[in-house]
């Protein structure tokens, strides 16, 4: 299989990534590791296929602050609707998978909304379609079409915040037009 050259300024952050993994891993970050680590980064993206992670190209720190507040909220509050469904409700809390379409196709996005999802506690990704960009959501105490609805609409949220973080100029220009009609 012929592999497609990727330029080392678009492998740069995997191969960075990679050697703080191993850092941390060996807890460990001398710069003789970190030497070590960086060459087995090399080895491993040059030996081993591994699709580009493409970036966006941006990074916005003041839509990232709010969107990490409001992540920790939801982790507090779903917490605690858990605790009360598991000790008033128990076996009895019905949960559905539901399956949320994703406006974005980038692998970098619907994998940080898949994991940003699955951190929530009540709610697991349990399948990815990535020709679709749908993402299949297990969500606790999901009883009826309009509880399914809400599991939708906080999924693409959680994307929509994401794409105004992260995502390509062309996913949030298309984002500002989607808001806009």
């Amino acid at each position: 299989m012929s592999r497609k050259r990727i330029s080392l300024r678009q492998e740069l952050p995997l191969l960075v990534w990679l050697v703080i993994v191993w850092g941390a891993l060996w807890q460990n970050f001398s710069p003789g590791n970190l030497l070590f680590g960086a060459l087995i980064a090399v080895v491993v993206a040059r030996v081993f296929y591994l699709p580009p992670v493409e970036l966006g190209g941006r990074f916005n720190v003041l839509r990232a602050i709010p969107f990490a507040v409001i992540f920790l909220a939801k982790v507090a509050a779903a917490s605690f609707q858990v605790l009360f469904l598991a000790a008033a409700r128990g076996p009895r809390v019905i949960s559905a998978v539901v399956a949320v379409p994703l406006r974005s196709h980038s692998d970098l996005l619907v994998t940080a909304t898949g994991h940003v999802i699955s951190l929530i506690p009540g709610s697991l990704v349990v399948e990815v379609d990535r020709s679709t960009s749908t993402l299949y959501i297990h969500g606790i105490n999901v009883r009826n079409a309009e509880d399914a609805t809400r599991l939708r609409k906080e999924v693409r949220d959680t994307e929509a915040g994401l794409i105004r973080i992260m995502g390509s100029r062309d996913e949030l220009s298309a984002l500002k037009q989607e808001a806009r009609a």
